[in-house]
């Protein structure tokens, strides 16, 4: 038995998780490495089952699974055991990776497939009912921006959908604005893509956590010029200017481009940059003092962190 290998869709059954989280929790995380097939087909052994139950678990129990996925399975039983122990008796729904939080963002993917508006935006509505503004940010939204790239790079959906999506989602974001915190005073926070990053999701992503956490977001599509994000974070006196990096992970333009970016912005302002692409720049963005963001949770932390200098000053 413990040779047994089983395909993505069966290892989805076993461990409780959607085919859509496995592969991210794979491709992003390096949670699990299934073996490829001859015909680029994922086998998941049992050892690989057996860790994504733990995985599973650990996320239920409140960990991201960004700080538990690299950790050695043995430490990661240990972690989860500890958790246990502290978890209150009664589980609070919604939890990262619970069958509520699933069963929206299976709804959602579904609703981008069939490119039915509608049935987006009930499962988006349905969500925040549910699970309430930043639970729908982190465990519903965030993961279906992140499928959907997968998915679009694999073939399986058009640049339709992913259009179709974005826009639904800002919709979905704007429309909701008042659960989203959407702040008129408060620190600025300019949201963007650079030069050659179409796919805008993650900067709509960020700009909704942010207002959610008191920020003044002003979002300004993708595919931007060095100088055009500059001149609007200097003329919105911008704290923060928050980027993502998408696709592609290799344009040899682009470290130039936050070169400049970074140049051009006022040595105060926080150059914040995050993204499924952020590893293959991570080494420029270094050299240019940027923050590379992680994910939504590290966000939230980074932005707390930027406000308490001007706090500190309040009278």
């Amino acid at each position: 038995m413990s040779d047994a290998e089983y395909p993505i869709q069966l290892a989805a059954r076993l461990t409780g998780l959607s085919p859509y989280v496995l592969r991210i929790w794979e491709q992003r995380y390096r949670a699990v490495e299934p073996r490829r097939t001859a015909t680029n087909r994922r086998l998941y052994a049992q050892r690989d089952i057996e860790r994504l139950g733990l995985l599973r678990d650990a996320t239920q129990a409140g960990h991201s699974i960004g700080q538990v996925a690299h950790l050695p399975t043995e430490k990661l039983g240990r972690l989860l055991a500890a958790s246990t122990r502290r978890q209150a008796p009664a589980g609070r729904e919604g939890a990262a990776g619970s069958p509520a939080a699933e069963a929206h963002f299976e709804a959602c993917v579904n609703a981008v497939k069939s490119l039915d508006a509608s049935a987006l935006e009930g499962a988006l509505n349905r969500a925040a009912t549910s699970l309430g503004a930043m639970g729908t940010l982190r465990r519903v939204v965030a993961p279906l921006a992140q499928t959907l790239g997968e998915l679009w790079r694999e073939g399986a959906l058009t640049a339709a959908h992913e259009h179709f999506a974005s826009a639904a989602l800002r919709a979905f974001l704007g429309n909701s604005g008042r659960a989203f915190g959407a702040a008129e005073s408060g620190p600025t926070l300019v949201a963007a893509t650079p030069a050659g990053q179409v796919h805008e999701l993650g900067a709509l992503l960020a700009g909704a956590a942010a207002g959610h956490l008191g920020w003044r977001v002003i979002h300004l599509g993708a595919s931007l010029p060095a100088a055009e994000i500059a001149g609007a974070a200097r003329q919105a006196r911008a704290r923060a200017v928050a980027l993502s990096l998408v696709y592609p992970e290799d344009d040899p333009d682009l470290p130039g481009e936050l070169t400049r970016l970074r140049d051009l912005l006022p040595a105060g302002v926080a150059l914040l940059v995050g993204g499924r692409a952020l590893p293959a720049y991570r080494q420029g963005l270094e050299k240019i003092g940027a923050l590379p963001i992680e994910d939504l949770a590290h966000l939230g932390a980074t932005l707390d962190s930027l406000r308490k200098p001007a706090d500190r000053t309040k009278p």
